[in-house]
This record gives C-alpha cells, structure tokens and sequence, in this order.
C-alpha cells in the first residue's frame, strides 16, 4: 500500500486552511463534521467561507499565508492557487511533523482525503491512492445503493448494548456469532425499520436465553483458480470468522487479505500436495478455534486417522473457477 489508511480523532484536530476561495470552503465543510478547531489564514474570502466562519465561530486570520503561525496545528491544508506558497505551506508543515494536504498536488501531501460514504458514526473510507478518482466514484455511487441509511443506526444499538453482551456472553467468538446472528436476524431488521424500541426488546429478551458457543470447525477450502473474485459466499463467510487459517505457498496469497485480521496466520513451507498438517489445525480446533485451512486447486483431501477420530466437525468448501 502506497497511502495508510487512518482514522484521525476529531476531538484532537486543530487544523488550519491555508486560502478563502471555493476550495476551502469544501475543506472547511469536511472538516466541520469533526471539529470546529478550524483556523483560516487568509486576506480576503468568499461568501461560503465567510458563512461558515460566522455560524462556526472560526478563528479567521485576515492576511495572507505567513511562515511561523502553525504553533499547536496538527494538520493544514493549502488551498490556495499559487503554487509557490503551497510548496511553502507544505514545507513548514512537514519540518514540524504537522500532516499536510496540498489541494491537487499529491507530491505535496503526507496525506490524502479518501472518499467518504457517512453512515454516521459508521464511515466507509475510499481511495485509489489518487490514481482513479473516476473508479472511486463509480465504486461509491455502487455502495451507496446498497448500503441503508439506517447502518448508523446498527453501529449505536451495538455500542448502547455492548457492555451488557459482553458481560452476558463470554468469549471474544461467541460475541461475534452473537452479534452476527443479531444484526442480521428480525433485530437488526427492527431498527433498520426504525422499530428502535422493540429490537431493544427482543435484544433483552435473547440475552436471557441460554447461549449456546460455537462449535469449533475445520474448514478446508479448496480455492481451484485461486482468483479472489471467485470466491463463494460460503467461503467469504468463513474466512471472516476463521481464528486460525493455513496455506501454502501454492494458494494465491491475494486470498490472505480475505481473512479475518485478528486470525492467526500460518504458512506451511510443505506443499499441501505433499503434507497436509492435520496435527496442527486438530490441537487449535480443539482449543475451540475457527479453523481454516486454504488449499489450491480441487485434489481430493487424503484420509486422516487422527481427524477422522477426533469429535471435532469438519467441512469441504469448494471455491473458484475452474
């Protein structure tokens, strides 16, 4: 990845805009949605900005860019059309460590604003490291339609409830089942509806039930083309929730980046042809672990004594093109 891709606290940004023309409006616009921390240094500016620095009460410095005046920002933006002065904003920013974007001049950034899909306080971040606006565009107009207002709504039911889950359910995979099976099931659907109050019942009402764990799993995927566009739902769905997942250097480590973060990575040096380590993926299952275990290509999985004795429930998923 060329970008790091970063969520900034905006209780902690104190942030300057560098220009008093439409550009900035738009940054200052942005960056009012998490802070009002905003100083504009500028000599003159337009009706836009002038209305937001009246109804935000924003510091305004009336002159234009002086070196010497970013004591305490944490991050600019220049958004002016001289570019001799938007090199020496970026300049002073980057000797104080302070993060500086330079409105069209990439070069002179140290980082870059992504697209943004606000489902408040869910936000999806999106970018092509700015080599295609144009596809980021596309890709966001198709998530925006299929993405429901009402996800924000889910992101504050979970934080309104997740002290009560925590302590009700034990187990950092038996809270995500939990989770998942909630938001997914006639919960979520309640407050996607706006039925605030009786997801809230019925939420109540499924923490008082017994809550059954997991069953730990191994999961042999056979990935065929090992084209991560071919992978099957059922597939998807299991490496997201996989603790533990094997490959080798045979299955395309593209699919890696499918599986959940927080699982365990575990390459095996051994073509799968030649070894499968049944051992290993056993002695994690029966710790209680998700496991997956990538395989590329379709070969039939050899006989195993000591997983064929074992209690533990295993399964075959075959994903990919032929």
């Amino acid at each position: 990845m060329k970008y790091f891709p970063v969520f900034l606290d905006g209780a902690k940004i104190s942030a300057m805009v560098v220009g008093g023309g439409e550009v900035a409006a738009r940054k200052i616009e942005l960056l009012l949605k998490t802070t009002t921390k905003i100083t504009i240094m500028a000599s003159e500016v337009n009706d836009a900005v002038a209305r937001l620095i009246n109804d935000n009460n924003l510091t305004w410095l009336k002159h234009n860019y002086q070196t010497g005046m970013l004591t305490g920002i944490t991050l600019v933006i220049a958004a002016t059309d001289d570019k001799a002065v938007n090199e020496s904003i970026y300049n002073e920013a980057v000797a104080f460590n302070i993060l500086a974007n330079v409105v069209d001049q990439p070069e002179l950034c140290t980082y870059i604003t992504p697209a943004i899909i606000d489902r408040s306080p869910m936000l999806i971040a999106l970018s092509s490291s700015g080599s295609a606006p144009i596809l980021i565009r596309m890709l966001r107009e198709q998530i925006e339609k299929i993405l429901p207002q009402g996800y924000g709504r889910l992101a504050d039911f979970s934080l309104k409830f997740r002290d009560h889950v925590k302590a009700r359910v034990k187990g950092l995979r038996n809270r995500r089942t939990f989770w998942e099976n909630t938001l997914r099931g006639s919960i979520g659907q309640a407050i996607l509806d706006g039925n605030q109050h009786d997801a809230e019942q019925q939420l109540i009402a499924s923490l008082k039930e017994e809550i059954a764990p997991p069953q730990s799993e191994i999961t042999f995927i056979h990935t065929k083309d090992g084209n991560p566009d071919h992978l099957t739902l059922n597939a998807h769905r299991a490496m997201q929730f996989a603790d533990a997942v094997f490959y080798d250097e045979q299955v395309n480590q593209e699919l890696i980046e499918y599986i959940r973060r927080d699982a365990e990575k575990f390459p095996q040096s051994i073509s799968s042809d030649i070894l499968i380590n049944y051992q290993h993926a056993l002695e994690l299952a029966e710790k209680g672990q998700q496991v997956i275990y990538l395989l590329a290509g379709n070969a039939e999985l050899p006989k195993n004594a000591a997983l064929a004795d074992s209690k533990i429930t295993t399964r075959e998923i075959i994903s990919g093109g032929s």
